[in-house]
């Protein structure tokens, strides 16, 4: 499949908000593309690289290369240059990426270079997710839409089913099966801004602490235990702790649904960074443990003795995990039989805050286990964290932001009456928004650079953000959280925007 089409199909996603038109659109191009071209097609659409991290930036991104007059570049070819890429290293490496890029560049048509600078810059966002993508499989595939996403959710990847329906038609879809030792996509959950409407919505259910810790799926099948993430990965040589607790368990077969978190001596959970960097270890493991000990809470039950368990009510997967797992490992919850019961869902989350836990996640006690979906039958509710900042700078934006100043740099009052940078977002923006804050931020700019504009901290803005964590690249020693835009705040003046120190002090398990 050649470039060209892809780049255009993005385009036209991107300019269309009817759902339906999206996945037309995305059928069309499946229907175009070879089995080959899919685990290429699938990540580009939604804006991911399937090589991951390659190391190229805007230092070699920015520099113009005229554009080839006519399209021939072919989606594989792309690929194999950026696998290329990715193996670049060592001295003179920059320059070795510069030739590489300025090369396909130069293959490339305008639209063409359009598309893969926002490829390769994390800019692509034109809302052809997944969920649309499964869609448009069906759709240009003749299978029926809920076979291809339950075959999503047992093959743990859409690229692998995608290139076995259009090898193969609908037939292929019964090669997918839920199996121990081969992990499937975890069920997510929607928010609700507070318990009283998650109850609201679900009626009878469940109210289960939300833990700031890292989602493991667990399986074991005999004396042979993986430990897997939300996104597949095999983490299992990092985590002793949790192969040594599975192995204790009744059971010889089964997948378990759960979190590692780190625990401090008081029994209150350390900050996320902690666990996190304690899971993405993968030197002298031994000692991390020592250092940093995690340990598994589990919330469901996938399978038991090669019994699926997916399709089971939520109330009947939670009375195989109690037979199997004891309840110092399960996490803990309270049953509410409706919204005449919100209260004690309140009190529970009061409880689970004052523990020291981000949240609840309210789940109906009917729902199956929907994998791989963010299905509307679990909802999470947490405080929402929100900080006055002043915009320190901004970036230029790509893709559907080209030629508008979108990724701002937030910074805190603080004790010597500057400001310190905290990190940047691009997240929360209406288009009405991005137009207005390009206009002011550019009456504001007091230096211009190839990558934005750095101007007077004189506009305040609202920000919404999950929490905090340490950081050495700012210079408070903290960053924000999944930080997204609420509103600007011209009621505000700049001295009257959150500093460091107030910042800091209510997240007080932070230190930088």
């Amino acid at each position: 499949m050649l470039l060209i089409r892809l780049a255009r199909v993005s385009q036209e996603v991107a300019a269309t908000s009817a759902r339906s038109r999206k996945i037309a659109l995305l059928a069309e191009l499946f229907r175009a593309a070879e089995a080959e071209d899919v685990p290429i097609v699938i990540p580009y659409l939604a804006g991911r690289l399937p090589q991951g991290r390659i190391g190229v930036g805007w230092k070699v991104l920015g520099r113009q290369v005229a554009p080839a007059a006519e399209p021939t570049l072919t989606v594989r070819e792309v690929d194999a240059v950026l696998s290329e890429l990715g193996k670049v290293s060592g001295t003179g490496s920059q320059g070795e990426r510069a030739r590489i890029v300025g090369a396909l560049m130069a293959a490339a048509t305008e639209d063409e270079q359009r598309f893969l600078r926002g490829l390769l810059t994390g800019e692509v966002r034109q809302g052809a997710l997944d969920a649309l993508a499964v869609e448009g499989l069906a759709e240009a595939t003749g299978a029926g839409a809920a076979d291809v996403r339950r075959a999503v959710m047992l093959a743990g990847s859409l690229q692998t089913v995608a290139r076995a329906l259009l090898a193969d038609g609908p037939a292929a879809l019964d090669r997918f099966r839920l199996t121990v030792g081969r992990p499937v996509l975890p069920m997510l959950a929607h928010s609700a801004s507070s318990v009283a409407e998650a109850v609201g919505k679900l009626g009878a259910c469940a109210v289960e602490e939300k833990l700031d810790g890292i989602r493991v799926q667990v399986h074991r099948d005999g004396d042979a235990v993986r430990v897997h993430t939300r996104t597949l990965d095999d983490i299992t040589d990092r985590l002793p702790e949790v192969t040594s607790a599975a192995l204790k368990l009744a059971g010889e077969r089964f997948i378990l649904d759960g979190e590692v978190i780190a625990f401090g001596p008081d029994g209150r959970p350390r900050s996320f960074q902690e666990t996190a960097g304690r899971v993405g270890s993968r030197m002298d493991v031994a000692t991390a443990a020592e250092a940093v000990p995690v340990s598994p809470v589990f919330f469901d039950v996938l399978s038991v003795d090669d019994r699926d368990l997916l399709d089971l009510p939520f109330a009947e997967r939670h009375t195989e995990l109690a037979r199997l797992v004891p309840e110092p490992l399960r996490v803990r919850r309270t049953l509410v039989s409706g919204p005449e019961e919100a209260d004690e869902a309140e009190r529970f989350l009061a409880r689970t805050l004052e523990r020291g836990h981000e949240g609840v996640v309210v789940k109906s006690l009917d729902a199956p286990y929907s994998a791989g979906r963010r299905g509307a039958s679990w909802l999470k509710v947490k405080p929402v964290h929100t900080l006055d900042l002043v915009v320190l700078a901004a970036e230029w934006g790509h893709g559907r932001r080209t030629g508008r100043l979108s990724n701002l740099h937030l910074g805190a009052r603080t004790a010597d009456g500057g400001f310190a940078m905290l990190g940047k977002t691009f997240k929360g923006m209406t288009d009405a928004m991005l137009a207005w804050q390009t206009e002011r931020l550019g009456e504001l700019a007091v230096q211009e650079h190839r990558w934005g504009v750095t101007v007077r901290p004189d506009l305040v803005v609202e920000i919404a953000y999950d929490g905090l964590q340490r950081s050495s690249r700012y210079p408070a020693g903290v960053t924000l959280r999944f930080a997204r835009v609420l509103r600007y705040r011209e009621d505000k003046r700049p001295d009257e925007a959150d500093t460091v120190e107030a910042l800091l002090a209510a997240h007080p398990h932070v230190r930088p």
